[in-house]
């Protein structure tokens, strides 16, 4: 029953407060990774064979995540401020009024026809280039991230809060934000940034698929399971085919498509169903994710009432 208190504390807390502005840890957090990957990076890595630098990137999520998950599982075993480090942590962990932010501050640079703007503010959360892209462009991406990262920065969080607590949001928030910085599949990191890319596609493939359900159930559930059976095996991401097909197709419109990255033009598989999508359905990805924080909560509190009742 605790861990459901907890879990709507947190979200209020988010809610009301939003992520902090200054001296956030994950900010922290990128530069002692930054510290780390230096130290561990050979100098020379023509040198270095494909298990020895798997073997140092393995070392450095070991560096990296054990020591800052014991501490968070000792803070929550404290004696009267177990709960508050656990409500702070999860709260420092879930993402969903900044992502909600982000998302209406493009559409109200679309609302007052400046397109400019709201290419410059989705350049802010997604990684393709954002420059020359149409206003229903600008929709979609807006779209997509707010899919995706509704599954990466809200549900998966508060999955592994629920599921070991304190240590868990922590060592899963943690490493998404590793898997951010090293989970690149090019010349520098696509052997350094194995193991932090497999274990966050571990850590997130249940939660993903419970986010895709969660949208499928919330919006058009026979276009959205039906988008995530069949679309979602063509994605190149395991855990955001599920989410994004899911979601584009509870929302009844067209996602993916091609997409400019680093210069180059990737031909992503189309996924959902529908029109492509408009400046109000930027509103009401945002409302999917808000409406299904909302269910989670309401679930946790339940289910967290009958064990109580339960065990009385």
């Amino acid at each position: 029953m605790f861990t459901s208190v907890f879990l709507l504390l947190a979200v209020l807390l988010d809610k009301l407060l939003g992520e902090p502005r200054r001296w956030h840890p994950l900010v922290g957090f990128g530069s002692l990774v930054r510290r780390v990957e230096a130290a561990l990076y050979p100098a020379d890595p023509g040198h270095a064979s494909m298990l020895q630098m798997r073997l140092r990137g393995v070392l450095g999520i070991a560096l990296l995540l054990l020591p800052f998950s014991l501490l968070a599982a000792l803070l929550a075993r404290l004696p009267y401020l177990g709960g508050v480090a656990s409500v702070a942590l999860l709260y420092l962990a879930i993402g969903a009024r900044s992502l909600g932010q982000h998302a209406q501050a493009v559409v109200d640079a679309l609302h007052g026809n400046d397109l400019p703007l709201a290419r410059q503010r989705v350049g802010m959360i997604v990684s393709r280039e954002t420059a020359t892209l149409a206003a229903p462009d600008v929709a979609r991406a807006t779209i997509e991230s707010v899919l995706e990262n509704g599954s990466d920065a809200v549900f998966a969080a508060v999955f592994w809060f629920l599921l070991l607590g304190a240590p868990g949001v922590v060592l899963y928030r943690l490493a998404n934000t590793l898997d951010a910085m090293w989970g690149y599949k090019n010349q520098r990191y696509l052997h350094f940034g194995w193991a932090a890319a497999r274990f966050d596609d571990v850590m997130n493939y249940i939660p993903a698929r419970l986010t895709a359900l969660t949208y499928i159930v919330l919006g058009n559930l026979r276009d959205g399971w039906r988008c995530w059976r069949q679309q979602a095996p063509t994605w190149y991401s395991p855990n955001a085919g599920p989410v994004m097909a899911a979601g584009a197709g509870a929302l009844g419109v067209t996602l993916g498509g091609a997409a400019r990255y680093h210069g180059s033009l990737k031909q992503r598989p189309a996924l959902g169903v529908g029109r492509m999508p408009g400046t109000h359905d930027i509103s009401r990805a945002i409302r999917l994710v808000d409406h299904g924080l909302v269910l989670w909560v309401a679930l946790a509190l339940l289910a967290g009432t009958m064990m109580e009742l339960s065990g009385a």
